[in-house]
C-alpha cells in the first residue's frame, strides 16, 4: 500500500511538472480564467419568457382575483402555488418553486373602493438577479394595466395600486451577483475537462505513454495519478474566481467555505471522471479536443448559466439532471448568496456524487481496456 501511494505521488508530481513547467501553459491555465470572469461580470445579460409565481391572497376579493388574473393573462407569469400564510413564503423561494411571491393584504378591495391607494408586496428571488429584474418589469406592466382598468370602471385620477418590492439574497438585483458565482464552477470545469481529456492523448503523441506502461505503475495508479493534479488545478482556478468575486466585485459571501469547497470537490471529481473517460478513449489530442468540445457546449447551455432551466422544454429539463455543471452552479449560488449549509444543498450534492460514481468507474474500465 505504501509503495502504491508513493508511485501515485511521484506520478502526480510528474503530471504537475509537465503541466506547469512551460510558462505558456501557466498562462493558458490562469489568464483566460481572469479575463473571462471579468468579461462575464460586465457583459452578460439574459431574457425571460416564463415566471413561476406564488400568491398569498389574504383579501380573497374580486379585486385581488382580478389582479392575479392580470398577471396570469400576461402570458409570462405562471401561477404555481397559492399560499395560506406568510410562513410559507420562505420555503417557496428557497426551494425555487417560485421566482416571485405576490402578497396581497387583507384590505385591498376596501382601500380601492374608498379611493385610496392600496399596496401589494412583491417578493423576488434575488439569487437570479437577471430574471428577477426582468420579472419586476413585467409585474409593473401588469399593475399598470390593472390600474388603467380600475380607473376606467370606477373613476378617479390617482394611482389605485402601488407595489412594494423586496429582493431576497440580492437586494439591488445586480447581474454580477448571479454571474460571477456561476463562474466559480463553470470556468474551472472548462479547463479541468480539457486538461484531463488531453493528458493521456498528449503522452501518446509525444511517445512517453509507452514508457509509462513499462514502469511498475498499475493502470489504476496511472488513472489516479492523472486525476489528482487536474482536481487541484480546478480547485485553484475556482479559488481565483472566488477571490475576484470577493475583492474585485465586492460580492459578499454568505455561506461556509467548507460547504462550498466540499461541493466543488465533488463536482471537480465528477468532471475529471468525464475527462479521463475521453482521454482513455481518444487515440490522439485532436480526437480528445473534438470530444471535449462536443460535450462542453451542451453542458454549458444546459447548466442554467445562459438561460434558466425552468424555461427549457421538459425533455431538456430532464436531460439537465445528468449535467454536473447544473448541480454545481445551483450549489454555489445557494452557498454563496443564501448561506446554505450541507443539509440545504444535499439535493445538489448527491447527483454530483452519483455522476462521479459513474464517470470514474467508466474511465477506469476504458483505461484498462485501452491500455492493452
Amino acid at each position: 500500500m505504501r509503495e502504491s501511494l508513493l508511485r501515485i505521488v511521484i506520478l502526480c508530481r510528474k503530471e504537475l511538472l509537465s503541466i506547469l513547467k512551460d510558462p505558456r501553459s501557466r498562462i493558458v491555465l490562469f489568464a483566460p480564467i481572469i479575463m473571462q470572469t471579468l468579461l462575464f461580470g460586465y457583459a452578460a445579460t439574459f431574457d425571460l419568457n416564463r415566471v413561476p409565481f406564488a400568491v398569498l391572497d389574504q383579501d380573497n376579493s374580486g379585486a385581488s382575483h382580478d389582479l392575479v388574473q392580470y398577471m396570469v393573462g400576461s402570458g409570462v407569469f405562471e401561477l404555481t402555488e397559492r399560499l395560506a400564510n406568510p410562513a410559507q413564503i420562505a420555503p417557496v423561494i428557497n426551494r425555487k418553486r417560485a421566482l416571485v411571491v405576490l402578497h396581497i393584504g387583507q384590505d385591498l378591495e376596501r382601500e380601492l373602493a374608498a379611493g385610496r391607494t392600496a399596496s401589494v408586496q412583491v417578493i423576488m428571488d434575488g439569487r437570479n438577479s437577471n430574471t428577477s429584474a426582468t420579472a419586476a418589469g413585467y409585474i409593473n406592466a401588469s399593475i399598470e394595466r390593472f390600474n388603467d382598468e380600475w380607473r376606467e370602471e370606477h373613476g378617479g385620477s390617482s394611482r389605485p395600486l402601488s407595489i412594494q418590492t423586496r429582493a431576497w439574497y440580492n437586494e439591488n438585483l445586480e447581474t454580477r451577483w448571479y454571474m460571477i458565482p456561476s463562474l466559480v464552477a463553470a470556468l474551472s470545469m472548462l479547463q479541468t475537462l480539457m486538461l484531463t481529456a488531453l493528458s493521456v492523448a498528449r503522452e501518446r503523441e509525444q511517445g512517453t505513454f509507452d514508457q509509462l506502461l513499462v514502469t511498475p505503475l498499475r493502470p489504476s495508479e496511472i488513472m489516479v495519478g492523472k486525476a489528482v493534479p487536474p482536481i487541484f488545478i480546478g480547485l485553484a482556478q475556482s479559488t481565483i474566481i472566488l477571490v475576484i468575486a470577493l475583492f474585485w466585485f465586492g460580492i459578499p459571501f454568505a455561506g461556509s467555505y467548507i460547504t462550498l469547497y466540499a461541493s466543488l470537490l465533488i463536482f471537480t471529481i465528477a468532471s475529471v471522471g468525464i475527462g479521463l473517460a475521453i482521454s482513455a478513449y481518444a487515440l490522439n489530442m485532436q480526437q480528445a479536443m473534438l470530444f471535449s468540445f462536443v460535450l462542453l457546449m451542451p453542458m454549458m447551455l444546459l447548466s442554467g448559466l445562459a438561460s434558466p432551466v425552468r424555461n427549457m422544454p421538459e425533455v431538456l429539463q430532464i436531460v439537465t439532471l445528468a449535467n454536473p455543471l447544473r448541480h454545481a452552479i445551483e450549489a454555489v449560488h445557494r452557498v454563496y448568496l443564501e448561506g446554505a449549509g450541507f443539509a440545504t444543498i444535499f439535493n445538489n450534492m448527491w447527483p454530483l456524487a452519483i455522476i462521479g460514481s459513474i464517470t470514474l468507474p467508466t474511465a477506469a474500465w476504458l483505461f484498462r481496456h485501452r491500455l492493452v
